[in-house]
């Protein structure tokens, strides 16, 4: 497709550099990474999820993954008597720890034959600075 005497297929490739280095330096191009999506922003997430979420096992497991591994700050709900019932994770961190954490949560085993599945995942607005560090209250 590329013709020798005319374009050679390097220099096709300097040209679709140059614009593509043109759209990147247009602010209003898609291409052009934003602040909201920097994976060292700070965000707050809320995670729902349903299973075995309620055993000291679990929470035990979301405390390190959360605060140790990860360094989120944040709190989980206090444990139910109904071991059916949903609970929820409220985390804050850099986005890429906060995505990270949310792929290990729907990955959904943690060991024991205990099983969790992510019921919703909700991204806020604004993190609350409320936590210093990752709280979990076991029984």
């Amino acid at each position: 497709a590329f013709s020798s005497a005319k374009t050679s297929p390097r220099a096709a490739l300097v040209r679709l550099s140059e614009t593509t280095d043109a759209a990147a330096a247009d602010s209003s191009s898609p291409i052009t990474p934003t602040a909201a999506t920097s994976p060292n922003d700070i965000v707050a997430c809320r995670i729902q999820i349903q299973g075995a979420a309620q055993g000291g096992y679990f929470r035990a497991h979301v405390k390190n993954e959360a605060g140790r591994f990860r360094k989120l700050i944040g709190t989980m709900s206090p444990p139910s008597e109904d071991p059916k019932a949903p609970a929820e994770i409220y985390v804050e961190g850099k986005r890429r720890s906060v995505e990270g954490f949310v792929r290990w949560c729907k990955k959904g085993d943690v060991g024991l034959n205990q099983r969790a599945i992510v019921l919703n995942v909700s991204y806020d607005e604004l993190p609350t600075g409320m936590y210093d560090d990752f709280y979990v209250k076991t029984k």
